[in-house]
Parts: C-alpha cells; sequence; structure tokens
C-alpha cells in the first residue's frame, strides 16, 4: 500500500532500465529536478 501525501511520477518516454541506481537517480534528477531518494515513487519503463 502507498502512503497517504507520497508523490508519485511517470516517466513518458521509455529507458534502458540496465543502468545503475546512480545513473537511473541522474535521469530522475536532471528531467524532473527532483531527488531520486526524496521518498517519491518514480514509474520508468523500458525501452524496447
Amino acid at each position: 500500500m502507498i502512503p497517504h501525501g507520497v508523490e508519485i511520477f511517470m516517466a513518458l518516454q521509455p529507458i534502458d532500465l540496465r543502468w545503475g541506481f546512480d545513473r537511473l537517480a541522474g535521469v530522475v534528477g536532471d528531467a524532473l529536478g527532483h531527488d531520486a531518494r526524496s521518498g517519491a515513487l518514480f514509474v520508468l519503463r523500458q525501452a524496447p
């Protein structure tokens, strides 16, 4: 269950999920301006 008040962000563009956490966190920071460790949920989808 997702706690009340947690922000959820969904990616519109697919991304290569084989990248490491640090690189994916960098993409979140660059694209959204959010810290990946902020407590928000970031939903990414695999590139074909």
